[in-house]
């Protein structure tokens, strides 16, 4: 089971994005029956099991273990990852082009290359595993709190101009045996809590993060 998987068929999206079969995919995080699913959601379980033929051929859940229980053959099935993102080649006439409007201040264009980076990403961990081949990739996560606007102008400026620097120096165009990478750097405020994420519990501390600003890092 993968932790995060990207959808890039249209009929997948649309598949993931019916509000039943999406919890049933929350609840396949562990492998289960139609029957234990249909007590879980409240539904029969020949409703179950047509909302599960549909999430299987479109490869969102997987068989791991067929057996038997008297004269009945029972099937475990499990979502074949933890999260989906759905790319913006799930809806190829309308993906944004970040090419169209570069406009390093707005926040449309910091979306259409968010876009961009989901569709690209996606695509490079789809070649990865076919190829059977580890993907190098490289991120980084931070937070700074900005005293101004000309603090935050000042920080732009000096990351523009040190990032460019480094593009400068290591960009090699004749190197045949070369690879280009794509950068891409992005600054926005900060929500005071994340889309989608849990109302924190009362009375619950959440977890202490790290240092403001320092980042990770990740190889897939």
């Amino acid at each position: 089971m993968l932790d995060v998987t990207v959808i890039e068929d249209p009929a997948a999206a649309a598949a993931s994005l019916d509000p039943m079969r999406a919890r049933l995919l929350a609840e396949l995080a562990e492998p289960m029956s139609a029957a234990t699913l249909a007590a879980r959601v409240g539904l029969p379980r020949q409703k179950v099991n047509y909302h599960l033929r549909a999430l299987e051929r479109h490869g969102l859940v997987e068989l791991v273990e067929e057996r038997r229980k008297g004269n009945m053959t029972e099937r475990l099935l499990r979502a074949t990852a933890g999260a989906y993102v759905i790319s913006p080649v799930a809806l190829a006439a309308l993906q944004p082009d970040p090419e169209r409007h570069r406009d390093a201040l707005s926040a449309r264009w910091l979306l259409a290359l968010g876009a961009r980076l989901v569709r690209d990403a996606g695509a490079l961990i789809t070649g990865a595993e076919r190829a059977n081949r580890r993907l190098a990739t490289y991120a980084l996560d931070g937070e700074v709190r900005f005293a101004s606007a000309a603090a935050r102008a000042a920080f732009v400026e000096e990351l523009t101009a040190g990032v460019g620097a480094l593009i400068r120096k290591y960009h090699d165009e004749d190197s045949e045996g070369g690879r280009d990478h794509r950068v891409v750097l992005a600054l926005h405020p900060s929500l005071k809590q994340d889309p989608g994420a849990p109302a924190p519990v009362p009375g619950v501390a959440a977890s202490p993060g790290g240092p403001p600003g320092l980042p990770s890092a990740g190889t897939s």
